[in-house]
């Protein structure tokens, strides 16, 4: 594969999508086929940038900042593998989840456009076709979100729906001044003309603040929860797994590199404190909540919130191996959560459709009933948690030295409490699961669902947490330094 092959990521889903829809009847057996296709020719730009460094090509034979540009570098694709991967996991889920039903015709376009649109947002180049995949994203979301019908779903992702058309303004918002001021939406050709100034500034405040709102940080977290909770296990894995993940990795990407001479400590402290918010109310009312998979929402708005406190740390440290090093466990920490939130989703879905709900408080005899289906809750929730092996214990290893060595404890209460709720809101499940009150259920497993969610969840554990080295190598690091 050549840099020219940049497309296949974006192209092949677009087209799965466009099969999906010419032929329904077939739209399981062709949207596991689009699904193999795409995952392969993410992983294979992962391997190509892993083994010979950065890729870029633009496409229709113009030259940079006129054609369409494509870039893979060790950001795009951690992201980008971790999609591949994620995103085959839950197609593989939803051929046997939604076997049954009426959805799949619907399920399999909108599952395709959404990848695609995730991995134009990891590949892309420039700020404008940023956002068109991320009104893709947008709108193939919220259509998956509301496809059981359900008055609650409904509601939910039309809140979702208009909740993302007013970040995606505020992102072109941005955007637009950014072309008024400097002529070029290119990524490189930005940074290298962009100077601090009041323009600059605010143009990053409404991008930021755009995507924060699509990335539900807090308190900007309102429509996520309802959104997640009612939505099909399949495309709650997606949302909560994928898609809130695009619009923090654009933060990352915008924040680390034209703008990384416009962002100050202030506004980094500003971004850290929205995230320790995040992580206390989430957390808590995750341990409130009475529902698994809302448990699991909120979750998503804590964990979430860990990675936004990366940013004052970052933004305090000196380059080098040190800041290299927390950059690479902010990166794990993203990818970590990913693996585990799907595996976690996925498990709850299940327990939800052979229990005929998901009410925490009457789980009992789950774990002796579906053994393999709450082991897999059990390994995300370790993840999640921030237990060893795991590659989120790496990643807040790793953040609570760089709270010290920039001096910034007051970070250190809010990382222990969001910790501490985490084990106490995944172990008031798994008691309930262990426990026989109020009488066992009688439920019946579905191996084919069960082992996407268990690699899943496995994969949050012993695969990033016992070989997160070719991470660092893919970010361009030696590795985590003592």
């Amino acid at each position: 594969m050549t840099t020219d092959s940049l497309f296949l990521p974006i192209a092949l889903p677009l087209l799965g999508a466009l099969l999906v829809t010419a032929l329904p009847r077939k739209a399981p057996l062709l949207g596991l086929f689009a699904a193999l296709l795409t995952s392969a020719s993410g992983l294979w730009v992962s391997g190509q940038v892993w083994l010979g460094g950065d890729l870029g090509v633009v496409l229709g034979g113009w030259g940079s900042p006129l054609g369409i540009g494509l870039a893979a570098d060790g950001l795009s694709v951690a992201l980008l593998a971790m999609t591949s991967l994620v995103a085959l996991g839950i197609s593989l889920y939803a051929l046997s989840y939604l076997a049954e039903t009426d959805l799949a015709a619907h399920f399999w376009p909108l599952w395709m456009l959404l990848w695609a649109a995730l991995n134009g947002i990891f590949l892309a180049a420039d700020l404008f076709n940023l956002y068109v995949m991320l009104e893709l994203l947008g709108l193939s979301a919220a259509a998956l979100g509301a496809l059981t019908g359900s008055r609650a779903a409904i509601e939910a992702n039309l809140r979702y729906l208009l909740v993302g058309l007013l970040g995606s303004m505020s992102y072109l918002l941005g955007v637009a001044l950014i072309y008024t001021g400097y002529g070029t939406l290119d990524l490189g050709l930005l940074g290298a003309r962009i100077q601090p100034s009041a323009l600059a500034a605010t143009a990053l405040v409404l991008m930021t603040g755009g995507l924060a709102l699509k990335a539900a940080l807090f308190p900007l977290h309102f429509w996520l929860p309802p959104a997640h909770a009612n939505a099909p296990a399949p495309v709650s894995a997606a949302l909560s797994a994928l898609v809130v993940k695009a619009a923090f990795y654009l933060i990352l990407r915008l924040w680390s590199g034209p703008f990384a001479d416009i962002a100050d400590a202030s506004a980094a402290f500003v971004i850290g404190a929205l995230g320790a918010g995040a992580i206390l109310w989430g957390s808590w009312r995750a341990l409130r909540a009475e529902r698994l998979k809302l448990l699991a929402a909120y979750s998503t708005v804590a964990q979430l919130g860990y990675l936004f406190l990366f940013f004052p740390l970052l933004q305090a440290l000196p380059a080098g191996p040190a800041r290299d090093d927390l950059f690479a466990a902010c990166v794990l920490m993203a990818v970590t959560h990913g693996f585990a939130k799907a595996g976690f989703f996925l498990a709850a879905g299940l327990v939800q459709k052979m229990a005929g709900h998901d009410r925490i408080d009457e789980l009992g005899g789950a774990a002796q009933s579906m053994p393999a289906t709450t082991f897999s809750i059990a390994l995300a929730g370790s993840a999640l948690i921030g237990l060893p092996p795991s590659g989120s214990f790496i990643a807040k290893w790793i953040m609570l030295r760089s709270v010290f060595e920039t001096g910034q404890w007051w970070w250190l209460p809010v990382i222990a409490a969001g910790t501490l709720l985490a084990a106490a809101y995944i172990f008031r499940v798994l008691s309930r699961a262990f426990g026989l009150e109020p009488t066992p259920q009688c439920f019946i497993s579905d191996a084919r669902a069960e082992l996407p969610a268990f690699l899943l969840a496995a994969a949050s554990v012993l695969l990033l947490g016992l070989a997160a080295g070719p991470l660092w190598s893919l970010l361009g690091f030696s590795g985590v330094s003592t």
